[in-house]
């Protein structure tokens, strides 16, 4: 006969059977049965975090650093709308994440009970997919559900909430079923006669560009690997979003470099005079387009995208196909040597991509000798790490631009950064992830002065479990980017953007038994990074930048990819309402 257990043990339970490694959490009143469930088991290794908006996103880094899905454990009330910011940020990123929430007992749901908040309600337009289990014979469903629901198809956080007398409660585990839901089934292969027309499209183009995005990355390493056989065998170039990095590698030459906002000049002109873009995973946002009426107005579009939602919502397109990027790749390949097309004879293409090149868009001025520009010091550090192939994780702001502009990643999985909600305090427990699920490899969270403090707590968690996890602050005593926009906007007026009360960060560092290391004048720049490097523990670098450095190349709200401004622009001005708005 089966032996009738805990709610708190059948979760466990269930998540091991799952191939839970690690699970990022906070206890609380609402939890503590499952907190003593894990006391009980070795098979699960809880990392406990100092704050729990700190845990979601350390289950981010985890789930984007591994390619499997983050889980966190948080307890009611305060726990769960802790985690509410970054429940949010894996949604707007498509990250694999499982987060379980613990409830008041079932009795007192709706009475304002002592850390009471309505999860399901709060999560429900944050979440992929959310529950509130009532019956802990429902337990081990909804959970092998949810990690059905988290990783496939266009992936996100599901929101599991479980009241406390449903975790003490007993009942008997179910048959091991396949992880599965009863009509979500995503669309993973795509249809083939679009695929054909797709290809002969890309044959008959004489300006072409494949527009890709993390959905590339998500679908797997193979995606990434697909995707440099059809640029080569098509020859076209390729261009990426923030979020897609990596999934082309930067050394080759058909890269373009990141569009958008801060893209280059190359990849935005490319895009705006292109007679055909294939969309593979990406997303068309605002940050991309820029105007929507002036954005790339003689191409026709393809657009590759698991989720249907995302097609034809913010730029209409020619040819719609609905699968797995990955799956898509591989049938346009397969179809393009089945139909015999030669190579494309695109010179005249990059002959003209060529002349926008010699803008040379990311070069900067150093004017005196011994200032550390921001973008000198990330390409320091990716020329002292290239080798190394590091994670790279960042908070938001400028450096998180100069990051993307200036460091350059061959292989997918390797960047790591809050792209669609541009969540300030990602980058520090993101790293912790990453580190937890690639223990041998370097991790570095490049972040701003501003940004590192909003979950500084976490140095007292990569502490505790002994993570050497490093920290490259570009300090600039500003909120960088709001500075930008202010001096951009609003005719610099500088409103509460600097920052007046820092840190002494070396002090800070050795404070939670980490190396602090300060780094202020060009000549002491490498030999800060190989400090940095030597070192086999956690490291803040604390390294002084420009203070008012801007970020460039930057196409302004509202404006279009040819109304770019580039390095030597003067920005300084006033925008009208309309471009305000969009800021």
């Amino acid at each position: 006969m089966t032996t009738e257990k805990s709610g708190a043990d059948i979760l466990i339970e269930t998540l091991s059977d799952l191939g839970v490694e690690v699970v990022f959490g906070y206890p609380g009143g609402a939890v503590l049965p499952i907190y003593d469930a894990i006391f009980k088991q070795d098979r699960i290794k809880h990392i406990l975090v100092r704050h729990e908006q700190a845990a979601t996103h350390a289950a981010e880094g985890y789930a984007r650093a591994t390619g499997k899905p983050g889980v966190v454990l948080v307890t009611s009330g305060p726990g769960a709308t802790n985690a509410v910011t970054g429940i949010t940020d894996a949604l707007m990123d498509s990250i694999p994440m499982v987060v379980i929430t613990g409830q008041v007992p079932t009795a007192l749901i709706g009475t304002d009970a002592f850390q009471e908040a309505d999860t399901v309600g709060i999560t429900r337009h944050c979440s992929k997919h959310n529950y509130l289990v009532k019956d802990p014979a429902r337990l081990e469903p909804t959970i092998r559900e949810a990690f059905y629901i988290a990783t496939s198809g266009r992936p996100g956080p599901v929101v599991i909430d479980i009241p406390k007398d449903v975790q003490v409660a007993t009942a008997r585990r179910g048959e091991n079923a396949p992880i599965s839901h009863k009509t979500y089934r995503p669309q993973t292969e795509p249809d083939m006669v679009s695929i054909e027309r797709a290809v002969d499209m890309l044959a008959a183009a004489e300006r072409p560009i494949f527009y890709t995005g993390g959905g590339i990355i998500n679908s797997g390493p193979e995606a990434s690997r697909l995707l440099r056989q059809l640029a080569d065998v098509t020859g076209a170039p390729v261009t990426s979003t923030l979020m897609g990095l990596g999934a082309f590698p930067a050394s080759d030459d058909k890269w373009l470099g990141m569009l958008g906002m801060h893209g280059t000049y190359e990849a935005n002109l490319a895009m705006n005079q292109a007679d055909l873009i294939i969309a593979l995973g990406a997303r068309f946002d605002d940050r991309v387009t820029g105007r929507l009426d002036a954005f790339s107005p003689n191409s026709a579009k393809i657009h590759v995208d698991i989720d249907r939602s995302s097609i034809n919502k913010n730029v209409r397109v020619d040819l719609p196909i609905v699968a797995d990027v990955g799956s898509a790749m591989r049938a346009m390949l397969d179809t393009w040597h089945l139909r015999h097309h030669p190579k494309p004879d695109l010179s005249e293409w990059w002959s003209r991509i060529h002349g926008w090149r010699q803008v040379g868009c990311l070069e900067f001025q150093e004017s005196d000798p011994q200032t550390i520009m921001p973008q000198r010091a990330i390409r320091a550090l990716w020329e002292a790490t290239r080798d190394q192939s590091p994670i790279i994780t960042t908070e938001v702001g400028q450096h998180q631009m100069w990051a993307a502009q200036h460091f350059h990643f061959d292989d997918p999985n390797k960047w790591l950064t809050s792209g669609g909600l541009g969540t300030m305090g990602y980058g520090l427990p993101a790293a912790i992830g990453a580190q937890l699920g690639n223990p041998d490899r370097l991790v570095i969270d490049i972040a701003g002065e501003a940004s590192i403090q909003m979950n500084i707590q976490e140095l007292a968690t990569a502490t505790q479990y002994r993570l050497p996890v490093k920290i490259f602050i570009l300090n600039n005593e500003y909120m960088g980017m709001v500075r930008q926009w202010q001096e951009l906007t609003y005719q610099s007026r500088y409103s509460e953007s600097y920052s007046d009360a820092l840190p002494d960060f070396v002090k800070l560092a050795e404070a939670y038994g980490w190396k602090g290391i300060r780094i202020e004048t060009r000549d002491q720049l490498d030999a800060g990074i190989a400090e940095m490097l030597a070192y086999d523990g956690p490291v803040v670098v604390d390294c002084r930048v420009a203070k008012l450095a801007n970020c460039f190349p930057m196409i302004p709200s509202g404006a279009a990819h040819t109304e770019m401004l580039l390095q030597s622009a003067e920005v300084s001005g006033e925008m009208d309402d309309e471009a305000k708005a969009l800021v």
